[in-house]
């Protein structure tokens, strides 16, 4: 039987539960960003603490996308001209370049999602956590540990549609299924 049709209801399994948990976690967003942003004085320190962990995810994001793109020029170049390409190879040169250096762009960019959304949620999460503390500890905790769940579904769910979208296009274009793992290393760099 051909791989792509015994492959195509694992993947569905795969990215089905990868987008529940993309789903999961926007419920999580919605039911943590419901809650109550206390006085007027928590909000004032909130809105600083905010600010400054914006400015630093945008600095961050900057340096990461710089140097994300320099690496993946780095890793072109050495794919295509300066490693030796041997007979286990799936690919040529060129290909094994292009393959590697696109599944690191993708994983540098599914970990940009990743963390851009985890830290716009912890952010938010500590004031209302900081809120509910005032009045329950237990509610308290569930507020923090559903923001701080978003963070963690994201990387999972984004990991796996990565890697699994990666692997089933290389698939569909008719590469070996020992061989693909060689060319989406990148995406583990990214």
């Amino acid at each position: 039987m051909d791989f792509i049709h015994t492959m195509k209801f694992p993947f569905a399994i795969v990215m089905g539960i990868s987008l529940f948990a993309l789903a999961v976690a926007f419920w999580l967003i919605e039911w943590v960003m419901a809650k109550d942003t206390g006085t007027d004085e928590m909000r004032k320190i909130s809105d600083a603490i905010k600010a400054g962990a914006e400015a630093f995810l945008r600095r961050q994001n900057y340096t990461i996308v710089s140097l994300s793109s320099l690496l993946a020029v780095a890793i072109f170049v050495l794919y295509a001209f300066v490693r030796k390409p041997n007979e286990h190879d799936p690919a040529g040169p060129m290909v094994m370049a292009v393959c590697t250096t696109a599944s690191f762009v993708a994983g540098a960019l599914c970990s940009l999602i990743a963390g851009y959304i985890g830290m716009w949620v912890s952010i938010r999460t500590n004031i209302r956590t900081a809120s509910a503390a005032r009045s329950s500890l237990n509610n308290a905790l569930r507020i923090a540990l559903r923001g701080g769940a978003v963070a963690g579904l994201f990387v999972c769910a984004m990991s796996l549609i990565g890697v699994g979208g990666l692997f089933m296009l290389l698939k569909i274009l008719g590469y070996p299924f020992a061989k693909i793992p060689f060319m989406i290393v990148g995406y583990g760099f990214g």
